[in-house]
This record gives structure tokens, C-alpha cells and sequence, in this order.
């Protein structure tokens, strides 16, 4: 089974990588800017797999340049403390 396929488990995933991004000193911009990459990624070449997933692409489809990154920062937040190592 996918990570992509349960919310609360792809919110664990992210929180786990957020957390060991931390740790390693990267900065929060850099995990900003990669997060907006990765969200990019994924709108264009992923099938949402859940609905709050279909929300998400949908919103990332309809943003700005801004939005994207702002909606990036955003699940950066919803996942910081998410994730079997949290900090």
C-alpha cells in the first residue's frame, strides 16, 4: 500500500521527512522552495488518491506562482508534528 493512498499516512510520511530535514540543518526556506517542487511534481503527475488530496490539486491548479509556494508552507505546518520522529 501507498503513503498516497491514506491521508493520515501521507501526512505521517511527510511529517517523518520534515522532521529529518530538520535535524540535518536544512533551512526552512529550502524546505519551503522543495516542498513547492514536490507539490508541483505531484499535481502534474500524480492521480490524487484520496479527497483531501483531490482538493489540494485542485486548489495548486487554480493558484499563482505565490499561491503554490503559500499552499507548500501550509503543509509544512499541517505536518510538523506528524511523523513517528517528531522532534
Amino acid at each position: 500500500m501507498s503513503v498516497l493512498n491514506n491521508w493520515d499516512d501521507w501526512k505521517s510520511f511527510l511529517g517523518d521527512r520534515l522532521n529529518k530535514a530538520k535535524a540535518k540543518g536544512v533551512s526552512q526556506n529550502a524546505i519551503a522552495d522543495f516542498a513547492t517542487e514536490i507539490g508541483g511534481y505531484l499535481a502534474d503527475k500524480v492521480d490524487p488518491k484520496n479527497e483531501q488530496q483531490r482538493v489540494l490539486s485542485d486548489l495548486w491548479s487554480v493558484a499563482n506562482k505565490d499561491e503554490q509556494h503559500a499552499i507548500a508552507n501550509m503543509m509544512i505546518k499541517l505536518v510538523e508534528n506528524n511523523g513517528t520522529n517528531k522532534q
